[in-house]
């Protein structure tokens, strides 16, 4: 078992795969990351008017339980990873059938060299090579129900402003 963190401004003890109002990196579900400190941030970017309380979501991780599940793991950012994230941020409809998606995240100044990418001032190539220069974190998507088994929520961390 390993621990897994969720921010929100929210307590969330009963996670739920939900429709996003957004495009994301693997799609639709409930995101997670092995670090606390990138949980923390994410809670710290929702800090706004009213909003001065959020939560890191402390929950544990069964890895025994996702061997009959269909997982997609990357392990570096590398031209499928990057092929998969932009599919899911670019393509309309694009739809995948993996329980759970795991790998890097990509954070603001990458999301400046992905635009550089889109517009085409670089190519692949060179995105990918910008990429090994940064310090990526990871995050883990469950993306279905089934998939859901495999976490259970067991605490939380206040953040205040």
């Amino acid at each position: 078992m390993k621990e897994l963190y969720h921010g929100s401004v929210e307590v969330v003890k009963h996670p739920e795969i939900r429709k996003a109002n957004r495009t994301l990196d693997y799609g639709e579900g409930f995101y997670l990351t092995t670090s606390y400190e990138q949980a923390e941030g994410w809670v710290r970017r929702k800090f706004k008017g009213d909003i001065s309380v959020g939560h890191v979501n402390i929950y544990t991780y069964d890895e025994e339980l996702e061997k009959c599940l269909k997982v997609l793991a990357f392990e570096v950012a590398d031209e499928e990873w990057l092929d998969f994230v932009m599919a899911n941020r670019t393509k309309r409809g694009f739809e995948h059938d993996y329980d759970i998606v795991k790998g890097p995240v990509a954070n603001d100044r990458v999301y400046a060299s992905f635009s550089l990418y889109e517009a085409g001032l670089i190519d692949k190539q060179e995105l990918i090579s910008e990429l090994k220069t940064y310090r990526l974190v990871n995050q883990i998507l469950i993306h279905t129900e089934r998939a859901l088994s495999c976490i259970k929520w067991v605490g939380t961390r206040e953040i205040n402003k």
